[in-house]
C-alpha cells in the first residue's frame, strides 16, 4: 500500500459514522429525526470517482459480502446520480454519505435475509467539513428520501416521554435522533438519541442476561 492509498485509508475511517450519547436535555435548539431500525451503511462519493467505496460503521464491503452486499446496489439505484448532481451543485467534491440500510423486520442492525430491503440517507459528510449541520443536510436532501423530521424546539420532558411512549407522531419503532448545531472543534453536530420503551424491551427479550451483546446493540 503506498502513502497515497494509507493516506486514502485514513481519511475514509475518519468518516465513519459516531458513536450517538443518550440525553434527556440540551440547552440548544434541536432537530429531532426519525431513528430507522437498520444498519448504518456509509458510501464515499467524489466528483471523479463517482460512487466508489462502501462500508458498514466498522469496514468496508462489495457485492460479494453475504449481508451487506446488496448495499452498493442500493445506495446506487435509489440515491445515485440525484444525489451526486446535488452534491456538485453545493459545490462539494468529495463526501462521505450515511444511510441507513433496513427492511420490514429489521432489528437492532439483524436482517432477514430473503426480506427486501431499502436505504435512507441520514447525514452527509464533505471531506474536511464533517457532517453537515440539520438545516444544509434538509436544504441539500430536499426531495429525496431521508430521515423524518419528526420535532423541532426546545428539549422537553413532554418531548422526551413522547419518543419513550412511542407517541411522537410519525415515529417509528426504535426512536430519535436529535441534532443540535455543529461544535466548531470537532465539526459534528451535537447529537443525543433517545429510544422507545417497546424498542428497549425486545432488545431485552433478545439478549436476556448477554449484557455484552446488548451494550453492543444498542
Amino acid at each position: 500500500m503506498d502513502l497515497d492509498e494509507r493516506r486514502d485509508l485514513s481519511e475514509t475511517i475518519v468518516k465513519t459514522y459516531p458513536s450517538i450519547a443518550y440525553a434527556n436535555e440540551s440547552h440548544l435548539p434541536i432537530v429531532a429525526f426519525d431513528k430507522l431500525d437498520g444498519s448504518n451503511i456509509r458510501a464515499e462519493w467524489t466528483s471523479k470517482k463517482g460512487w466508489h467505496k462502501f462500508g458498514t460503521r466498522n469496514r468496508l464491503v462489495d457485492e460479494t459480502d453475504p449481508i451487506f452486499g446488496r448495499a452498493p446496489g442500493l445506495v446506487q439505484g435509489k440515491y445515485g446520480e440525484s444525489l451526486a448532481q446535488r452534491l456538485r451543485d453545493a459545490g462539494i467534491d468529495r463526501a462521505m454519505c450515511f444511510f441507513e440500510m433496513w427492511g420490514p423486520s429489521s432489528f437492532a442492525g439483524m436482517h432477514k435475509l430473503d426480506e427486501e430491503l431499502t436505504v435512507t440517507l441520514f447525514d452527509i459528510a464533505p471531506f474536511a467539513q464533517g457532517i453537515l449541520e440539520p438545516a444544509r443536510f434538509l436544504k441539500l436532501a430536499e426531495g429525496l428520501d431521508h430521515a423524518r423530521v419528526l420535532y423541532e424546539g426546545t428539549v422537553t420532558p413532554e418531548f422526551i416521554e413522547s419518543v419513550r411512549a412511542s407517541t411522537l407522531p410519525g415515529m417509528t419503532f426504535e426512536g430519535v435522533v436529535c441534532k443540535a448545531k455543529n461544535d466548531k472543534k470537532t465539526k459534528m453536530p451535537i447529537m443525543f438519541k433517545q429510544k422507545s420503551r417497546a424498542w428497549l424491551d425486545k432488545l431485552d427479550a433478545y439478549c436476556g442476561d448477554n449484557k455484552e451483546l446488548r451494550n453492543a446493540l444498542i
